[in-house]
């Protein structure tokens, strides 16, 4: 059985099953989004608390592109991936991972909520015994 994987993912982690002929492995991994500098309220305003919106957008861009490139790093030899989330990350990522050419990687996309790791699991697992029937026996 080669490696299956199925990944969740939303803007501020993702979470990879990587299925194999002996169980799943489970990688976890985080944008750090959360954690970027933000403009915050204070009771004294000066010139420096402002930050124009493009360059938060900017800023926000470029952490994600960091993020999914590391997830995609973590892809490499992989045949099958399965995306999972409930927002625009998993078009993001899937888009990302078109335009780093990662080659013989079939992409299937899927929206689903938040969910707890067994949960994940089971999905991907069924996900893929309901795609390939032969092998699941």
């Amino acid at each position: 059985m080669s490696v299956k994987a199925g990944v969740w993912i939303d803007h501020r982690q993702a979470i990879l099953v990587l299925l194999t002929s002996t169980g799943h492995d489970i990688k976890k991994f985080s944008s750090g989004i959360e954690d970027a500098d933000r403009p915050t309220l204070k009771n004294a305003h000066s010139s420096h608390d402002f930050v124009p919106e493009d360059t938060l957008e900017r800023k926000f861009d470029s952490n994600l592109k960091k993020f999914y490139d590391e997830l995609i790093i973590s892809l490499q030899g992989l045949k099958t991936l399965l995306i999972l989330g409930p927002g625009e990350a998993k078009g993001e990522f899937q888009k990302r991972l078109e335009s780093k050419k990662v080659s013989g990687l079939s992409v299937e996309v899927k929206a689903a909520d938040k969910m707890t790791e067994g949960q994940l699991v089971a999905k991907i697992v069924q996900h893929f015994a309901a795609a390939d029937p032969v092998s699941s026996k």
